[in-house]
């Protein structure tokens, strides 16, 4: 049996290794400091046209009023059409529109706020799209250090774009909106050369199946308890954060006696500490869960805010939001981790386009709420934005879902190391209408068999109780079975090199296997019992019969590719014993036994 690392020990930079991901990160880097160009040229040419500090907040206006409008709309066509396409040609789209802007500048600043509008509403479908995207090129143990690799490739590359971008600007403005334009088409091709598995929807696209995703979008947000958390704490945030950005620039000079550049000094520090941030959490995310990070994240924040709120001394003043940048990237990081590993693939992009429209528009009531400041001054204004942060850091201590033990995560990567020794479940007995009842509670796709085609389908099937630590399936052993979870918890991993991989949680309701039992291949991880699990087991004959079923063929076959392309297995060579027809059927864009019959 291999020696394996601890899950806390990996490097954070391990998932650079992954070509495709590295690909996606240097195409967030790219375009976001292109994005930081033309916010800042922007700003400074109506500045320069108008003098006016109103026309600069309408310019930043003009980014956030289509999320606000489109965002949610957004989410739905993510989940319905190709995400690798959405993203590559909304980076096409707005290289181009930005490429427009100093053709169309002379003529009217009209078009400049017309294009700014136009480039960000193309930018709420990319964004959702990326993020649901990530959990295929990542590993589940290794999602938290890409998200904090994201998180720095983001937030690192606009202070990087801030500041080129004004030496750029006072030689020639309009070279920020061409570097801007040619960073889109870059990010692009870096784009085109990912793998991506591609969301199979083949429901025509009308106003009212629109509607009805949207529906079962907040449905499913609102419905899951560890989302449903997530989205309370983030209205304290996304409140508090808008009071505070708002605030900081008054406070600084009021409050403080600071001068504009040592206000810009407290801007540039505060994105060193979200990087400094960033890069502890991708390497200690194993130590706390993703619960734990966000509300340590908020009380640390609140509580060094709380120092700074109250303090008088400039260089204490710079050093307090230094260490509160620092405190911000474990929230940033874990709450796009706990969103991604919540959400059903197919459900992805609908979820990241409400939690980006709410968060907008509860961020904007907060800067609403900054003019408070007029009444009650700056420093009790910004005193109010620090405690609601560290509120949201309490509430998320006991919030359902949210405050969950590192134990947990550590058990599993445990269980997973002892899979050579673990026991093996009794045979069972067979299967019954009522066990196939349960499990149409948690996959209700499956209500579609009428009651011949469910006893014909029950046949050949057992039920199996497992006990916690058992393992059901093991890597490389051959087998024409596959398994529903009726109850239960299970684990998925595989021993990498000398790593333990945890490669998905499965809960009741869903199934595995399904690889083995269609292509002929050894099994392509172990899967290990984390509490009592009931299971359903179906041979390969029982499993194609479901496939007979356009829709269940639809769900069987697109985890079926997820999978294959989260291990880099849609390419394997020819010479391996694989079903070559199976293989050729999850290349294509739409599968041929994935049609409506």
């Amino acid at each position: 049996m291999s020696v394996s690392t601890p899950a806390g020990n990996l490097s954070p930079f391990a998932i650079f290794r992954n070509r495709s991901f590295t690909r996606m990160w240097l195409a967030q880097l790219v375009s976001t400091i292109g994005d930081a160009f033309t916010m800042i040229a922007a700003g400074i040419y109506v500045f320069r046209l108008t003098n006016s500090t109103l026309q600069v907040g309408l310019m930043l206006m003009a980014t956030a009023v289509p999320t606000m409008v489109i965002g949610m709309i957004a989410g739905v066509f993510v989940d319905r059409y190709d995400r690798k396409k959405i993203m590559i040609w909304a980076d096409i789209l707005r290289g181009c529109l930005i490429l427009l802007i100093p053709i169309l500048l002379p003529y009217h600043v009209a078009w400049l706020y017309i294009i700014v509008m136009l480039t960000s509403s193309i930018g709420t479908f990319f964004a959702p799209a990326f993020d649901s995207v990530l959990p295929e090129l990542a590993t589940d143990e290794e999602l938290t250090a890409a998200n904090s690799m994201i998180a720095i490739s983001s937030f690192g590359s606009t202070a990087i774009g801030f500041a080129a971008s004004g030496l750029i600007a006072a030689y020639s403005i309009e070279w920020a909106f061409y570097l801007d334009g040619a960073s889109f088409f870059l990010s692009a091709l870096l784009l085109a050369s990912v793998k991506i598995a591609v969301v199979e929807n083949p429901e025509k696209t009308t106003i009212t199946a629109v509607m009805r995703n949207l529906r079962e979008g907040l449905t499913f947000l609102f419905g899951n308890r560890v989302l449903r958390s997530v989205v309370l704490v983030g209205f304290m945030y996304a409140f508090s954060i808008g009071i505070w950005n708002t605030m900081l620039l008054p406070f600084a000079t009021l409050a403080l006696g600071a001068s504009e550049f040592e206000y810009g000094l407290q801007e540039g520090v505060t994105s060193i500490g979200f990087v400094l941030g960033s890069l502890l959490i991708a390497r200690f995310s194993g130590r706390l869960r993703e619960g734990q990070w966000i509300s340590l994240s908020l009380l640390g924040m609140g509580g060094f805010g709380i120092v700074y709120a109250l303090s008088s001394s400039i260089p204490l003043a710079i050093l307090l939001v230094t260490i509160t940048g620092v405190m911000n990237a474990p929230y940033s990081v874990a709450r796009r981790t706990l969103i991604q590993r919540n959400t059903d693939r197919e459900m992805r992009g609908r979820v990241f386009g409400a939690m980006m429209t709410l968060g907008t528009v509860v961020m904007l009531l907060g800067m609403g709420a900054a003019g408070l400041a007029d009444y009650i001054g700056v420093r009790e204004m910004m005193l109010t934005s620090v405690i609601l942060t560290a509120l949201g850091g309490v509430y998320a201590l006991f919030a359902p879902g949210l405050g969950q033990p590192a134990a947990e995560w550590l058990r599993a990567v445990s269980l997973l190391r002892n899979a050579a020794s673990a026991p093996t479940p009794e045979a069972g007995r067979p299967a019954t209408l009522a066990d196939f009842d349960r499990l149409i509670g948690h996959l209700p796709s499956l209500s579609i068999l009428d009651a011949s085609t469910r006893e014909k389908l029950l046949k050949d099937a057992r039920y199996l109780q497992a006990d916690e630590g058992c393992i059901i399936v093991r890597h490389g052993e051959v087998s024409d079975a596959a398994y529903f979870i009726v109850d239960g918890k299970a684990i998925a991993g595989r021993t990498e090199g000398q790593q333990e991989k945890v490669l998905e949680v499965l809960n009741a309701g869903d199934f595995f296997g399904e690889i083995a039992a269609l292509t002929g291949i050894p099994r392509t991880a172990n899967i290990i019992v984390e509490k009592p699990t009931d299971l359903l087991r179906v041979p390969a004959s029982t499993l194609r019969e479901l496939s007979s079923q356009p829709d269940l063929n639809r769900i069987f076959m697109t985890k079926m590719t997820e999978r294959m392309v989260s291990m880099n297995m849609i390419e394997m060579p020819k010479m391996m014993a694989l079903d070559q027809n199976v293989l050729r059927e999850l290349r294509t864009d739409a599968p041929a036994a994935m049609q409506p019959a």
